[in-house]
């Protein structure tokens, strides 16, 4: 049996993890939470080792989930968003990183499918966020990886409803 599975990605701010929740609720599905939240809450500051740390984390969520097999699952972001965030902020990504979203993306077992959320919504403050001027920027890089990888993706945009019907009039669901 294959998993389908749902990226939702994008820049900070841009609605990922409203989308994620919506779509794991619509589908009664089982959803991967973005790792770094937990692990970076109430730290003042990180280093790129965290990021390493974060993106394990993230890998052995998803593992875990898919564990069992289950016929489709959401995951408020994946391993590509580390390695966006790594190569922005520190201009080079750990090497495990990349193998293990490549290893990711090759699985036999599953079908991954991304939906890029665009950014065009109202940046909404927070402490763990920190590109509220450069996300255009992002979401173009965002746009290049989804490329240079061949994966098959979707950009959304809109309000959170319009969103969410993209993604339900899209034909993985």
């Amino acid at each position: 049996m294959s998993t389908e599975i749902l990226v939702i990605t994008g820049p900070e701010s841009s609605g990922k993890t409203t989308l994620a929740t919506q779509l794991a609720d619509y589908w009664k599905t089982p959803l991967v939470a973005e790792a770094s939240r937990d692990y970076l809450k109430g730290r003042d500051s990180y280093q790129q080792h965290d990021l390493l740390e974060i993106a394990k984390q993230q890998h052995k969520q998803e593992q875990t989930v898919l564990s069992p097999l289950p016929g489709r699952m959401v995951c408020d972001t994946d391993l590509l968003v580390i390695m966006i965030w790594s190569e922005v902020k520190y201009q080079h990504c750990d090497p495990w990183i990349t193998s293990t979203f490549e290893n990711s993306i090759n699985q036999q077992t599953s079908s991954r499918y991304y939906f890029l959320c665009d950014s065009n919504i109202p940046w909404q403050a927070d402490p763990l966020r920190e590109n509220p001027h450069n996300r255009d920027e992002l979401f173009d890089l965002y746009l290049q990886k989804l490329k240079e990888y061949e994966l098959d993706y979707r950009i959304v945009k809109g309000e959170p409803q319009e969103r969410l019907q993209q993604v339900l009039d899209s034909s993985v669901s």
